[in-house]
Protein backbone atom coordinates (compact mmCIF):
# COMPACT_ATOMS: atom_id res chain seq x y z
CA UNK A 1 0.00 0.00 0.00
CA UNK A 2 2.86 2.32 0.91
CA UNK A 3 4.54 1.51 -2.42
CA UNK A 4 1.36 2.39 -4.29
CA UNK A 5 1.08 5.78 -2.58
CA UNK A 6 4.72 6.57 -3.30
CA UNK A 7 4.22 5.83 -7.00
CA UNK A 8 1.04 7.89 -7.00
CA UNK A 9 2.90 10.83 -5.43
CA UNK A 10 5.69 10.56 -7.96
CA UNK A 11 3.16 10.54 -10.80
CA UNK A 12 1.39 13.57 -9.34
CA UNK A 13 4.66 15.50 -9.10
CA UNK A 14 5.48 14.70 -12.73
CA UNK A 15 2.03 15.82 -13.83
CA UNK A 16 2.37 19.06 -11.84
CA UNK A 17 5.62 19.95 -13.56
CA UNK A 18 4.30 18.92 -16.97
CA UNK A 19 1.27 21.16 -16.47
CA UNK A 20 3.42 24.01 -15.16
CA UNK A 21 5.69 23.77 -18.22
CA UNK A 22 2.62 23.68 -20.44
CA UNK A 23 1.23 26.81 -18.76
CA UNK A 24 4.47 28.74 -19.30
CA UNK A 25 4.39 27.84 -23.00
CA UNK A 26 0.64 28.46 -23.07
CA UNK A 27 1.11 31.98 -21.67
CA UNK A 28 3.68 32.74 -24.39
CA UNK A 29 1.38 31.43 -27.12
CA UNK A 30 -1.38 33.65 -25.71
CA UNK A 31 0.95 36.61 -26.08
CA UNK A 32 1.62 35.54 -29.69
CA UNK A 33 -2.09 35.15 -30.48
CA UNK A 34 -2.83 38.56 -28.97
CA UNK A 35 0.02 40.09 -30.97
CA UNK A 36 -1.38 38.67 -34.23
CA UNK A 37 -4.82 40.09 -33.37
CA UNK A 38 -3.36 43.54 -32.64
CA UNK A 39 -1.18 43.34 -35.78
CA UNK A 40 -4.25 42.58 -37.87
CA UNK A 41 -6.30 45.42 -36.40
CA UNK A 42 -3.52 48.01 -36.35
CA UNK A 43 -1.48 47.32 -39.49
CA UNK A 44 -3.49 45.05 -41.76
CA UNK A 45 -6.93 46.66 -41.51
CA UNK A 46 -6.43 49.40 -44.12
CA UNK A 47 -8.70 47.64 -46.59
CA UNK A 48 -11.49 46.45 -44.27
CA UNK A 49 -13.79 49.24 -45.53
CA UNK A 50 -13.53 47.70 -49.02
CA UNK A 51 -14.90 44.34 -47.85
CA UNK A 52 -18.62 43.62 -47.90
CA UNK A 53 -18.64 41.40 -44.80
CA UNK A 54 -17.14 41.80 -41.33
CA UNK A 55 -15.75 38.25 -41.13
CA UNK A 56 -12.12 39.33 -41.54
CA UNK A 57 -12.48 41.85 -38.71
CA UNK A 58 -14.36 39.34 -36.54
CA UNK A 59 -11.55 36.77 -36.76
CA UNK A 60 -9.04 39.39 -35.62
CA UNK A 61 -11.19 40.37 -32.62
CA UNK A 62 -11.71 36.71 -31.68
CA UNK A 63 -7.93 36.17 -31.72
CA UNK A 64 -7.42 39.27 -29.59
CA UNK A 65 -9.94 38.11 -26.98
CA UNK A 66 -8.62 34.54 -27.06
CA UNK A 67 -5.03 35.74 -26.62
CA UNK A 68 -5.94 37.85 -23.57
CA UNK A 69 -7.94 34.95 -22.09
CA UNK A 70 -5.03 32.55 -22.65
CA UNK A 71 -2.65 34.81 -20.72
CA UNK A 72 -5.04 35.07 -17.74
CA UNK A 73 -5.82 31.34 -17.87
CA UNK A 74 -2.12 30.46 -17.96
CA UNK A 75 -1.59 32.28 -14.64
CA UNK A 76 -4.65 30.56 -13.15
CA UNK A 77 -3.30 27.21 -14.35
CA UNK A 78 -0.01 27.74 -12.50
CA UNK A 79 -1.87 28.59 -9.29
CA UNK A 80 -4.19 25.59 -9.64
CA UNK A 81 -1.26 23.27 -10.29
CA UNK A 82 0.87 24.16 -7.29
CA UNK A 83 -1.98 24.71 -4.83
CA UNK A 84 -3.40 21.30 -5.88
CA UNK A 85 -6.93 22.62 -5.64
CA UNK A 86 -9.40 20.50 -7.56
CA UNK A 87 -11.94 23.37 -7.79
CA UNK A 88 -9.31 25.61 -9.42
CA UNK A 89 -8.41 22.80 -11.81
CA UNK A 90 -12.06 22.45 -12.77
CA UNK A 91 -12.27 26.19 -13.50
CA UNK A 92 -8.99 26.01 -15.43
CA UNK A 93 -10.27 23.12 -17.55
CA UNK A 94 -13.53 24.98 -18.34
CA UNK A 95 -11.59 28.10 -19.39
CA UNK A 96 -9.28 25.98 -21.55
CA UNK A 97 -12.30 24.44 -23.24
CA UNK A 98 -13.90 27.85 -23.89
CA UNK A 99 -10.66 29.25 -25.33
CA UNK A 100 -10.26 26.09 -27.41
CA UNK A 101 -13.73 26.69 -28.91
CA UNK A 102 -12.94 30.38 -29.56
CA UNK A 103 -9.76 29.54 -31.44
CA UNK A 104 -11.42 26.78 -33.43
CA UNK A 105 -14.17 29.26 -34.41
CA UNK A 106 -11.54 31.82 -35.49
CA UNK A 107 -9.74 29.18 -37.55
CA UNK A 108 -12.94 27.95 -39.20
CA UNK A 109 -14.13 31.51 -39.93
CA UNK A 110 -10.77 32.31 -41.53
CA UNK A 111 -10.94 29.14 -43.66
CA UNK A 112 -14.56 29.78 -44.76
CA UNK A 113 -13.87 33.42 -45.60
CA UNK A 114 -10.74 32.37 -47.49
CA UNK A 115 -12.99 30.31 -49.77
CA UNK A 116 -15.62 33.05 -50.17
CA UNK A 117 -13.28 36.02 -50.60
CA UNK A 118 -12.85 35.75 -54.36
CA UNK A 119 -16.57 35.78 -55.13
CA UNK A 120 -17.22 38.57 -52.60
CA UNK A 121 -14.60 40.84 -54.17
CA UNK A 122 -15.86 40.12 -57.68
CA UNK A 123 -19.40 41.02 -56.65
CA UNK A 124 -18.68 44.09 -54.53
CA UNK A 125 -15.25 45.66 -54.97
CA UNK A 126 -15.93 47.55 -58.20
CA UNK A 127 -19.26 48.93 -56.95
CA UNK A 128 -17.67 49.99 -53.66
CA UNK A 129 -14.86 51.82 -55.47
CA UNK A 130 -16.93 53.61 -58.11
CA UNK A 131 -19.95 54.39 -55.92
CA UNK A 132 -18.26 55.45 -52.67
CA UNK A 133 -14.90 56.94 -53.66
CA UNK A 134 -14.74 60.63 -52.65
CA UNK A 135 -18.36 60.57 -51.50
CA UNK A 136 -19.56 62.16 -48.24
CA UNK A 137 -19.60 59.72 -45.34
CA UNK A 138 -17.24 57.30 -47.09
CA UNK A 139 -13.88 58.82 -46.23
CA UNK A 140 -12.58 55.42 -45.08
CA UNK A 141 -13.23 53.97 -48.54
CA UNK A 142 -11.42 56.88 -50.21
CA UNK A 143 -8.34 56.43 -48.03
CA UNK A 144 -8.41 52.63 -48.52
CA UNK A 145 -8.70 52.90 -52.32
CA UNK A 146 -5.82 55.37 -52.53
CA UNK A 147 -3.60 53.15 -50.35
CA UNK A 148 -4.60 50.06 -52.32
CA UNK A 149 -3.77 51.56 -55.73
CA UNK A 150 -0.46 53.02 -54.60
CA UNK A 151 0.71 50.00 -52.59
CA UNK A 152 -0.10 47.42 -55.26
CA UNK A 153 0.55 49.59 -58.34
CA UNK A 154 -2.91 49.03 -59.79
CA UNK A 155 -5.85 51.09 -61.00
CA UNK A 156 -9.52 50.21 -60.62
CA UNK A 157 -10.98 46.91 -59.54
CA UNK A 158 -10.61 44.94 -62.77
CA UNK A 159 -8.75 47.58 -64.81
CA UNK A 160 -8.41 51.34 -65.15
CA UNK A 161 -11.58 51.55 -67.29
CA UNK A 162 -13.66 50.86 -64.17
CA UNK A 163 -13.24 54.50 -63.20
CA UNK A 164 -15.38 55.57 -66.19
CA UNK A 165 -18.37 54.49 -64.07
CA UNK A 166 -17.26 56.44 -60.99
CA UNK A 167 -19.80 58.82 -59.44
CA UNK A 168 -16.95 61.13 -58.48
CA UNK A 169 -15.24 61.09 -61.92
CA UNK A 170 -18.55 61.95 -63.60
CA UNK A 171 -19.17 64.83 -61.23
CA UNK A 172 -17.67 68.28 -61.50
CA UNK A 173 -15.67 67.69 -58.33
CA UNK A 174 -13.13 65.56 -60.18
CA UNK A 175 -11.70 68.59 -62.06
CA UNK A 176 -11.59 66.76 -65.43
CA UNK A 177 -9.73 63.78 -63.93
CA UNK A 178 -10.23 60.46 -65.69
CA UNK A 179 -8.80 58.53 -62.74
CA UNK A 180 -8.01 59.25 -59.09
CA UNK A 181 -4.52 60.66 -58.62
CA UNK A 182 -3.61 57.46 -56.73
CA UNK A 183 -3.68 55.63 -60.09
CA UNK A 184 -0.63 57.64 -61.15
CA UNK A 185 2.86 56.15 -61.07
CA UNK A 186 4.08 59.46 -59.66
CA UNK A 187 1.38 61.11 -57.62
CA UNK A 188 1.01 64.88 -58.07
CA UNK A 189 -2.10 67.03 -57.84
CA UNK A 190 -4.25 66.54 -60.96
CA UNK A 191 -2.11 63.78 -62.48
CA UNK A 192 -5.27 61.70 -63.00
CA UNK A 193 -6.27 63.96 -65.88
CA UNK A 194 -3.71 62.36 -68.19
CA UNK A 195 -4.68 59.01 -69.69
CA UNK A 196 -1.44 57.32 -70.74
CA UNK A 197 0.30 54.08 -69.76
CA UNK A 198 3.44 56.03 -68.85
CA UNK A 199 1.41 57.98 -66.30
CA UNK A 200 -1.32 55.58 -65.12
CA UNK A 201 -1.15 51.96 -63.91
CA UNK A 202 -2.99 50.67 -66.99
CA UNK A 203 -1.00 47.66 -68.20
CA UNK A 204 -0.42 46.49 -64.60
CA UNK A 205 -4.11 45.56 -64.32
CA UNK A 206 -6.72 46.00 -61.62
CA UNK A 207 -6.46 45.69 -57.87
CA UNK A 208 -8.88 42.83 -57.25
CA UNK A 209 -6.43 39.92 -57.61
CA UNK A 210 -3.74 41.71 -55.61
CA UNK A 211 -6.11 42.55 -52.75
CA UNK A 212 -7.43 39.00 -52.77
CA UNK A 213 -3.94 37.55 -52.49
CA UNK A 214 -3.00 39.98 -49.71
CA UNK A 215 -6.04 39.14 -47.56
CA UNK A 216 -5.83 35.41 -48.24
CA UNK A 217 -2.22 35.33 -47.06
CA UNK A 218 -3.22 36.96 -43.80
CA UNK A 219 -6.28 34.73 -43.39
CA UNK A 220 -3.92 31.75 -43.69
CA UNK A 221 -1.88 33.12 -40.77
CA UNK A 222 -5.01 33.70 -38.66
CA UNK A 223 -6.41 30.24 -39.45
CA UNK A 224 -3.13 28.45 -38.78
CA UNK A 225 -2.62 30.35 -35.52
CA UNK A 226 -6.15 29.62 -34.26
CA UNK A 227 -6.20 25.92 -35.14
CA UNK A 228 -2.54 25.37 -34.14
CA UNK A 229 -2.96 26.79 -30.64
CA UNK A 230 -6.26 24.93 -30.27
CA UNK A 231 -4.40 21.70 -31.04
CA UNK A 232 -1.81 22.45 -28.35
CA UNK A 233 -4.58 23.08 -25.81
CA UNK A 234 -5.79 19.52 -26.16
CA UNK A 235 -2.62 18.39 -24.38
CA UNK A 236 -3.24 20.93 -21.62
CA UNK A 237 -6.76 19.58 -21.07
CA UNK A 238 -5.43 16.01 -20.97
CA UNK A 239 -2.75 16.94 -18.39
CA UNK A 240 -5.39 18.76 -16.31
CA UNK A 241 -7.71 15.76 -16.30
CA UNK A 242 -4.86 13.44 -15.28
CA UNK A 243 -3.75 15.72 -12.43
CA UNK A 244 -7.35 16.19 -11.29
CA UNK A 245 -7.83 12.44 -11.00
CA UNK A 246 -4.52 11.92 -9.21
CA UNK A 247 -5.25 14.45 -6.44
CA UNK A 248 -7.11 13.42 -3.33
CA UNK A 249 -10.48 15.01 -2.67
CA UNK A 250 -10.21 18.26 -0.74
CA UNK A 251 -11.13 18.26 2.92
CA UNK A 252 -13.10 21.18 4.14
Amino acid sequence: MGEYNEKETCGTICLKYLLFTFNCCFWLTGLSVMAVGIWTLALKSDYISLLASNTYLATAYILLVAGAAVMVTGILGCCATFKERRNLLRLYFILLLLIFLLEVIAGILAYIYYQQLSSELKENLKDTMVQKYHQPGHEGVTVAVDKLQQKFHCCGSNNSRDWQDSVWIRSGEADSRKFPDSCCKTVVEGCGQRDHASNIYKVEGGCITKLEKFIQEHLSIIGAMGLGIAGVQIFGMIFTCCLYKSLKLEHY
